[in-house]
């Protein structure tokens, strides 16, 4: 829970002053071993964890631009707003 939601210190102690209120909950040593922990390792965790949800291809870069119709059979497609992306993508790490 720590770990997914990237506590602050603030949102550390409120969660486990909680934990440790909690029936069957952790001590205060335990909490105190955690927030020690968390803060130590807080950015390693964080990046790790982005880098095991990405996949293997990566955003590299991206284009985009919107065009509207200028011209048509029919009268109502025209200024029909159309969007254009254009992405491109690469392996991570590359």
């Amino acid at each position: 829970s720590i770990a997914s939601a990237d506590m602050d210190l603030n949102q550390l102690e409120a969660f486990l002053t909680a934990q440790t209120k909690k029936q069957g909950g952790i001590t205060s040593d335990q909490a105190a071993v955690i927030a020690k922990f968390w803060k130590n390792h807080r950015i390693k965790i964080h990046e790790s964890l982005i880098d095991q949800s990405r996949w293997d291809n990566v955003l590299k870069n991206m284009n985009w631009r919107v065009d509207l119709k200028s011209q048509s059979r029919h009268i109502d497609q025209i200024n029909t707003p159309v969007a254009i992306v254009e992405m491109e993508l690469g392996k991570n790490g590359q």
